[in-house]
């Protein structure tokens, strides 16, 4: 069985490497000729754990291929996946120029059947537009071929992306074609085999269902971190009240933790485009923009806590964070917390040092001379003013306290409740938290 996945993104690639790794023949293609090349050598354009390694092993074994030609790419392919970025619009919507982009491409070059599957996060009513955009190109050419069109979202998540794929909790398909259905079924029939289910409904609602669990999960946390403010404000601690909670089956332990608000590549953006989608269709979705605003005010916490210590004055205060990406196990820096604390501490002429094991290169791709970059997250500590741990990265799980002595003032601004307020301050410092006294 031969695929073809069109955009060698985050999704694209992983999915791609996962299918091959399941046997199946792969193509992937991208119009990045750079990226494509490199692929070709091993070189990964995105950290992922695990996935360099499969990636080499597939493209060695010729399950997995790499093309920047789409009539190759899809040549004998039953099956093309559309996973290329719908970044925000200006106005917050999904842009889906690059999706109807690859849709024109297929209808161009397609020669026979094949069911075509957008993989990209799309809004309702997406699928649909890349029907028509393929039949008109079709049309253009005088051919009469039968395509299906399907919805197949994912559900990954960065940092743990390959067991993802390999193992998913469901895979969720919308179809409206019999013979499209019989295809994803036997494509994803080694991924079911530990009993989780292939969820097969409308296209419409597959492409709804995508938005509304990222949407969710955005909820619990925006929830959590407002609750966390509270609790602030009245004495309570907010990780007694998630345990307090957790142990409820409805309720569950899961993204019930309170920190400094979430990031990357999905939720920022999915958000803000069910948002306009319900706009546009007239209904407001009010929970989800009160979701958006307390998000957006979660990033700054650390900043306002920094702030309210050093009697507003931070300039020339050496503060250091710890972590940039927007989570543990990623390079990802989009709509990173690090990020809006970085601009509102060197707008207060704050000097920033930051360190991160992973996230480093992309850190400066984006952020230039704006802050300085260390190499050890300790050293940087050297006549430090503050300690801001950002990202919750293993590494800093245990403090060592004898290489923190050199601060210029023992202040530790702990943006993801990891360390334990009383052991701190035991050790001299000043401390403050997420929800906690």
């Amino acid at each position: 069985m031969k695929i073809s996945i069109i955009g060698t993104g985050y999704v694209g690639l992983v999915s791609g490497a996962c299918f091959a790794e399941m046997g199946v023949i792969t193509s992937c293609l991208d119009i990045d000729k750079n990226k494509i090349e490199n692929l070709k050598k091993g070189i990964m354009p995105i950290w992922e754990p695990g996935l360099e390694t499969m990636v080499k092993r597939n493209f060695e074994k010729h399950r997995l291929s790499f093309t920047t030609n789409i009539t190759e790419s899809i040549k004998d392919a039953q099956a093309v996946f559309i996973a290329v970025g719908t970044p925000p619009d200006e106005d917050g919507s999904a842009d889906l120029q690059y999706v109807l982009s690859v849709a024109r491409e297929i209808g161009k070059n397609m020669d026979h059947y094949m069911v075509i599957i957008t993989k990209s996060t799309v809004p309702i009513g997406t699928s649909e537009k890349v029907r028509k955009t393929i039949q008109d190109e079709l049309n253009k050419r005088n051919e009469d071929i039968e395509f299906d069109i399907a919805s197949n979202p994912e559900f990954l998540k960065e940092g743990d992306a390959i067991d993802d794929c390999l193992h998913p909790d469901r895979i969720v398909v919308g179809i409206d074609s019999e013979k499209a259905k019989d295809i994803i079924e036997r494509l994803y029939k080694p991924f079911v085999l530990n009993g989780h289910p292939i969820i097969y409904m409308d296209i419409p609602s597959a492409e709804l269902t995508k938005y509304t669990a990222n949407a969710l999960l955005a909820t619990k946390i925006s929830f959590m971190n407002d609750i966390a403010n509270f609790c602030e404000i009245v004495g309570a601690d907010i990780n007694a009240v998630r345990r307090g909670i957790g142990t409820d089956k409805r309720i569950g332990p899961y993204f019930i933790y309170a920190g400094t608000g979430y990031g990357g590549s999905c939720f920022p953006k999915d958000v803000k485009a069910i948002i306009k989608t319900a706009d546009e269709k007239g209904y407001s979705l009010e929970i989800l923009k009160s979701v958006e605003n307390v998000n957006n005010r979660q990033k700054e916490s650390l900043y306002h806590k920094a702030i309210k210590h050093f009697n507003g004055d931070l300039k020339g205060k050496k503060i250091v964070l710890w972590g940039l990406s927007f989570k543990p196990n990623t390079d990802d820096m989009r709509e990173a917390p690090a990020l809006v604390l970085i601009d509102k501490l060197t707008a207060k002429g704050a000097n920033v040092f930051a360190y991160d094991p992973v996230a480093m290169d992309e850190a400066k791709r984006i952020l230039g001379d704006k802050i300085k970059f260390v190499n050890d997250p300790y050293e940087a500590l050297n006549n430090a003013d503050a300690l801001m741990l950002v990202t919750e990265w293993t590494e800093f799980r245990i403090l060592n306290y004898p290489k923190m002595q050199n601060m210029k003032e023992k202040l530790i601004l702990d943006g993801r409740n990891i360390y334990d307020p009383e052991e701190v301050r035991q050790q001299g410092f000043v401390y403050y938290s997420i929800g906690r006294q």
